[in-house]
């Protein structure tokens, strides 16, 4: 409605007022929650929060149609937890904490990091079959209905690898600073689900059982997860979890959750010069330092 009145201002202006109250509300919800769960889009954070949902489902009885976000499983149940799940786009545009996480530094953080080369294809494919215009222009992607292709996006400042790789470093550097911090690996939760899971609920205060875990991973495995967007079972959660075009896999939520994947996009050429971006500027500390170069690949 806010948004509405500003219609005839000056398009940058209002993309400022937009990140602005987003931010708003983003610090409203931080303030409030018993923890956050932090990540970069593409990142695993819906695999995440369906396994979450379903362990709080099992744990308290709840309905299997109801997608964890903030408080509307506390509001059923008070002894669920309030979980802010963020991207951490906006809070700084309302704070002002632009190089460092002291937004974050109280709160009890699951920050959840993914291969950047992984996240960046998987951006693309949201970006060109999921997202909304007004979204690519509020976080600076490439215009609705361009012609960029795979590989300029990945390698686009804005929008690609050198934006992701920022948000690694800066949540590196400031990690220390962070009272109580648990840094999960999508690929470890691909490897080892079930313990990687079992230690994220004790984290956040809920130790679970082998029988709830175990649910948990079941429910929220590739072949269900892709089931319930197309039969759209948690459709009282908005579009997040339903397929734009059914006919079209690249546009479900849920595509292909494979790591290393990002390879089947790009020449030899290609790949390794996103590497050696990767290699070049991210921060070792998160171990994504050691990918195989295609020559490395063929020797092996």
């Amino acid at each position: 409605m806010v948004l509405g009145l500003l219609f005839f201002l000056p398009k940058q202006k209002k993309i400022r007022i937009d990140r602005w109250l987003r931010g708003r509300e983003e610090a409203r919800k931080l303030r409030l929650a018993d923890a956050v769960i932090v990540s970069f889009g593409k990142s695993g954070r819906t695999w995440l929060r369906v396994m979450l949902s379903r362990f709080f489902q099992v744990r308290y009885g709840l309905a299997e149609r109801h997608l964890i976000g903030f408080d509307n499983l506390h509001k059923k149940n008070p002894a669920i937890p309030k979980l802010f799940f963020t991207h951490d786009n906006y809070i700084k545009d309302y704070t002002g904490n632009v190089g460092n996480k002291a937004d974050f530094y109280d709160s009890k953080v699951v920050l959840l990091i993914r291969n950047p080369l992984d996240v960046a294809v998987s951006q693309f494919f949201q970006w060109k079959y999921r997202m909304r215009p007004g979204k690519k222009a509020l976080n600076q992607y490439p215009e609705h209905g361009s012609d960029t292709t795979i590989y300029d996006f990945v390698m686009s400042e804005t929008a690609g690898l050198p934006k992701i790789i920022d948000y690694l470093n800066l949540w590196a550097r400031e990690s220390g600073n962070i009272n109580e911090l648990l840094i999960v690996k999508y690929e470890d939760m691909r490897a080892n689900t079930a313990d990687i899971l079992a230690r994220i609920v004790k984290f956040l205060g809920f130790p679970g059982t082998d029988d709830e875990i175990q649910e948990s991973v079941r429910f929220a495995s590739v072949e269900n997860m892709r089931n319930m967007e197309t039969k759209r079972t948690f459709w009282l959660s908005g579009s997040r979890m339903v397929a734009r075009d059914r006919k079209n896999p690249n546009s479900f939520k849920v595509r292909k959750a494979k790591v290393g994947g990002y390879r089947d996009y790009f020449d030899d050429a290609q790949i390794e010069a996103m590497n050696q971006l990767v290699q070049s500027r991210l921060d070792p500390v998160f171990g994504y330092q050691a990918e195989t170069l295609p020559e490395q690949a063929a020797q092996s």
